[in-house]
């Protein structure tokens, strides 16, 4: 009974420190030798300030501000965010992008409530990116547009969604398209193995390369506070697309 009780302890032991120590230490030191920046997070500098993660989505919304200057409120006593129209905007968020509490709405694909929130979605892209397209509509407007990812923190949006954005962007910050429509090129993400999944345009590299670009403005259109487009707040919510009549169920494309 000792010998067994003797030789369980050791065990316990020598597996704590071989798994719980050296194979921790071994992975991390060999991480940090071959891929440093993966290792570390994938993390962004600007000014050698960390500003973000390759691998996770960020809000590119701002406060509204009322007449009298002071921040608007919801019902329930929360900011009105609205998006700020120097910036490409991420995918939906259930979570509000909180890399800590990755998930997705849960809603079903055929529901009311999804049809409503999707609707919300759609009326408020359409709010944002028509006044700079004016040809732009709801069978136009890409199905990542308007739905959240399955983590709620994806950091890409698909090439047909930034071009869309690329007008408001590129006029806002009083750029010719062309350069603006080259950077998303340059900041876009071929398959997974070559085969996996769709090409994606990561959206904080891209807002981060236009702030850094020579001649880039911020031409706020009137109308609007601190640089936001007035349009409505998108409902995050995933899982499926409405256009008009019809619903599409989407979940991740990524």
């Amino acid at each position: 009974m000792r010998k067994d009780a003797i030789t369980s302890l050791l065990a316990v032991v020598a597996l704590t420190v071989l798994l719980g120590v050296v194979y921790p230490l071994l992975v991390t030191g060999v991480s940090q030798v071959a891929m440093p920046g993966r290792a570390d997070g994938s993390v962004l500098e600007r000014d050698g300030r960390a500003v973000g993660s390759t691998l996770i989505g960020q809000d590119f919304r701002r406060a509204a501000v009322g007449a009298d200057g002071e921040p608007r409120l919801d019902a329930d006593g929360e900011p009105v965010l609205v998006a700020d129209s120097r910036y490409f905007q991420s995918r939906p968020s259930v979570t509000g992008y909180a890399p800590d509490a990755t998930a997705f709405s849960n809603l079903g694909p055929n529901g009311r409530d999804t049809k409503a929130a999707i609707d919300q979605n759609v009326a408020a892209y359409l709010a944002l990116e028509k006044p700079y397209d004016p040809d732009l509509t709801v069978g136009r407007i890409p199905v990542d547009a308007v739905t959240d990812s399955a983590s709620g923190v994806d950091p890409q949006i698909s090439r047909a969604n930034a071009r869309i954005q690329a007008r408001r962007v590129a006029k806002v910050r009083g750029l010719p398209l062309d350069r603006v429509l080259t950077a998303i090129d340059d900041h876009t993400a071929g398959r997974g193995l070559g085969v996996l999944g769709e090409p994606g345009v990561n959206v904080l590299q891209l807002n981060l390369a236009l702030d850094g670009s020579r001649g880039s403005t911020a031409s706020i259109p009137r109308g609007t506070a601190g640089g936001a487009t007035a349009a409505p707040s998108p409902v995050r919510v995933g899982g499926a697309t409405s256009t008009g009549t019809t619903s599409t169920t989407t979940g991740s494309t990524r």
